[in-house]
């Protein structure tokens, strides 16, 4: 199981490093050209921010794996072992639910937006607009991972099998 949680992470990450690495090239060209020929891709721009878009949500299962997002955790610090448990119990149940419902809500953007196109590109928005339901289902996953020792210990295991404390979380 921990070499295809490996694989998965591998995947995922490999996935956003694509989506930087064709941001950089496509605004690196279109800087060259306009300063070598002063001439633009009409493109660039469009191409950029739906790479970014995409990975954000691509990334944000990632950074949800390292407690890279928001965290409080006055509460944490004041209540018992097994309050945080339950607190951080919690606290992965809701996340679940609004994860589902939001790949539910980035679902009907996506069916909605499948016959407006994008200026430039002339690209389907439905194919932007993807980046929700893919990127929160990926969230899920992310989480389903992590939850046993995040609930637990308020540790996550890294795929390598060395655990460490999640920034925000208390340890119980």
């Amino acid at each position: 199981m921990r070499k295809l949680e490996r694989i998965f992470v591998w995947l995922n990450a490999a996935a956003v490093i694509g989506c930087l690495t064709g941001m950089v090239l496509v605004v690196g060209a279109n800087v060259a050209l306009r300063f070598g020929t002063n001439h633009s891709l009409s493109w660039s721009d469009e191409v950029a921010r739906y790479l970014m878009i995409w990975m954000t949500f691509l990334g944000a299962g990632l950074a949800l794996r390292q407690g890279g997002h928001v965290a409080i955790t006055n509460l944490h610090e004041v209540i018992s072992t097994r309050a945080q448990r339950i607190l951080r119990a919690a606290i992965v149940a809701v996340l679940l639910f609004f994860f589902a419902y939001m790949v539910q809500v980035g679902w009907d953007y996506m069916q909605r937006s499948q016959y407006q196109m994008t200026p430039a590109m002339r690209l389907s928005f439905r194919y932007v607009y993807a980046a929700m339901p893919v990127g929160f289902s990926l969230l899920i996953v992310h989480l389903l991972l992590i939850t046993k020792p995040f609930v637990m210990a308020g540790q996550y295991r890294q795929a390598n099998g060395a655990t460490e404390n999640m920034p925000g979380a208390a340890n119980g």
